[in-house]
């Protein structure tokens, strides 16, 4: 016998109408009891996305826009799109499930109010898909509270420390550093490698990463050279630093679309004579001029990410197929991510309950994505980890309009 609720707190006017114009409204289900019936202990999960519900109503309640959803609105709404098919979907056994949703762009219900009203304190886990301010109320909630908060989406820790309850799933820049360099060690140490950067804070950060992964002892491990370039990103610079009879690794040290598609640019017009692996950030899959699919005809540049999906296996086809119906389009990356973290950590609090921080690695609940979470120690001789982390990611190929695993 099984009981199954999902409750709706959405903050702010006119709130629920909304939630059920764009999602369908979540149904109350429950098998028939009687008075034998056992009662099952009962799980609440609170699900944080930025919705902003009440910006877009009036005063009186009339919706603002009437064309089409905000762009700024997507994200947010697709991530509780998904999270909602995984409440729907799933199957419990011998537990109750109440989910509450929140809109952290509330102007009236906002999560210090909500906080200090006490209207989180039941919650057994926070799922959010929240960054900057929000991210960190929301982890500073949790580390008070000892209870897991899982930050679906936001590649940072914000500067959290000590906490041993923020679960951060979305790899941070230094974990794709981590893992790019793993990739070097393992299969580039004796070949050319150049991180190729322009002037910029984020470019700082990149490279500051790979010194320090690559300084051991004192001395690097391997022989990595910095070419900085300025608005022009030269073919002719990277020939005079190549050689044809060696293999070059070139690292795309910027997250800048301009700077990516320069130095794509640049590696494809002497890629024929110059054997080049280009490796691009985890954000270049989003530029435009790499997934189209006439500007670099075969050939590859390679990304890392923690998200893979093809996209063909039975719960994503699932999730595709609901999506269609209820929403007369196909579910976006971010609906996936609603998905899987909703129904991975449900699962986990309701099977590991006050727990789950020491099981997030249990293997019997994957649906899509591989997930390796590590505790991460910023300090050595730290009594706490400041927080765990997911350290898997995937090496992916965007090659003729295409993304494809590349290993």
């Amino acid at each position: 016998m099984k009981k199954y609720r999902v409750k709706k707190t959405a903050l702010g006017a006119g709130a629920m109408l909304t939630l059920c114009i764009f999602f369908s409204c979540f149904t109350l289900s429950s098998a028939a009891q009687n008075e034998t019936t056992p009662v099952f202990k009962t799980y609440r999960v609170g699900i944080f996305a930025p919705l902003y519900l009440d910006t877009i109503f009036t005063s009186t309640g009339a919706i603002r826009f009437t064309d089409a959803i905000p762009k700024f609105m997507t994200p947010g709404l697709e991530f509780i799109h998904g999270a909602q098919i995984a409440l729907d979907s799933m199957k419990l056994t011998n537990d109750n499930v109440e989910a509450f949703i929140y809109d952290t762009k509330s102007y009236t219900k906002t999560i210090p109010q909500l906080i200090a009203g006490k209207k989180l304190d039941n919650l057994d886990i926070l799922i959010g898909s929240v960054k900057d301010v929000e991210f960190k109320q929301l982890a500073d909630f949790a580390l008070t509270k000892s209870i897991p908060f899982i930050s679906a989406t936001y590649p940072n820790d914000g500067g959290i420390t000590a906490n041993p309850f923020l679960v951060i799933v979305n790899s941070t820049l230094k974990a794709h550093c981590e893992a790019i360099f793993s990739y070097l060690v393992q299969n580039h140490g004796t070949d050319k490698i150049f991180i190729c950067r322009q002037k910029g804070l984020q470019e700082d950060k990149v490279a500051a990463y790979f010194k320090m992964i690559n300084i051991q002892d004192g001395k690097p491990l391997l022989d990595i050279q910095t070419l900085n370039f300025d608005s022009i990103v030269s073919p002719g610079l990277l020939k005079n630093r190549l050689d044809s009879n060696r293999q070059t690794v070139i690292i795309g040290g910027s997250l800048d679309e301009t700077f990516a598609t320069k130095l794509t640019k640049a590696c494809y017009q002497i890629h024929e004579s110059y054997p080049i692996t280009l490796l691009g950030m985890p954000n270049w899959d989003n530029f435009k001029a790499l997934m189209n699919k006439d500007v670099f005809v075969d050939f590859p540049v390679f990304f890392t990410t923690p998200y893979f999906n093809t996209k063909w296996d039975e719960y994503s086809k699932m999730v595709n197929s609901v999506y269609m119906k209820k929403y007369k389009a196909r579910a976006t990356d971010m609906a996936f991510k609603g998905f899987e973290c909703t129904w991975l950590f449900t699962k986990l609090v309701t099977t590991y309950p006050g727990t789950v921080i020491n099981h997030l690695n249990d293997k019997s609940f994957k649906l899509i994505t591989d997930y390796n979470f590590r505790p991460i120690l910023l300090t050595k001789d730290t009594p706490v980890p400041d927080y765990f982390e997911n350290k898997h990611v995937y090496f992916a190929r965007i090659m003729n309009g295409s993304i494809s695993k590349a290993w």
